[in-house]
């Protein structure tokens, strides 16, 4: 199965991914932005976002799929995955490879989202690069605080401003996963 974390930049996506992960550490921790990030040292990417690269997408399944396949074990990835089209073509590759995937969406508020990013360090260092990557994800807030109500069916939504623990709980229950 995959346990797909999902929510804007900022929700806590690869905090609750650690914590499930400490819980069940049979589970491989996945991250399809790595992906992204390979493919952005390869080639171009015109919008600036290499999630609107098709070879991401297909690269992303691909990778997960085969995870699964080689080592017959539960797959966790954090990933904000907002864009309704990218969303169906992503999971629906997931239900055509007869995967299970259990879809999580962590709803913060666009003001405690504006607080967690403001106090983000991702280039320690480099000031310059630190505010062009909180302005990146700031644009981005908005569209991503609206996609909660735009998710698939069978998406369960989760209160991302709820302590981590109780997150973690919330999933492994839902998931069958005792705690």
């Amino acid at each position: 199965m995959i346990v797909w974390v999902n929510g804007s930049f900022g929700a806590g996506k690869t905090t609750l991914v650690a914590e499930l992960h400490s819980r069940w550490p049979d589970a491989l921790v996945y991250d399809p932005e790595q992906v992204g990030m390979v493919l952005r040292d390869i080639v171009d990417v015109p919008t600036g976002d290499f999630q609107d690269l098709r070879l991401w997408r297909r690269q992303l399944v691909s990778l997960a799929l085969g995870l699964l396949e080689e080592y017959e074990r539960p797959v966790l990835a954090p990933m904000t995955l907002v864009d309704p089209l990218y969303v169906s073509e992503v999971f629906g590759a997931f239900a055509a490879a007869d995967v299970t995937v259990h879809h999580f969406f962590l709803k913060v508020s666009a003001t405690e989202l504006e607080r967690r990013v403001d106090t983000r360090d991702v280039a320690p260092g480099n000031p310059e690069r630190n505010a062009a990557a909180r302005r990146w994800v700031m644009e981005r807030v908005p569209r991503c605080v609206a996609a909660a109500d735009t998710m698939p069916a069978g998406t369960v939504l989760l209160d991302g401003e709820r302590p981590t623990a109780e997150l973690a709980d919330d999933v492994l229950r839902h998931v069958g996963v005792g705690i």
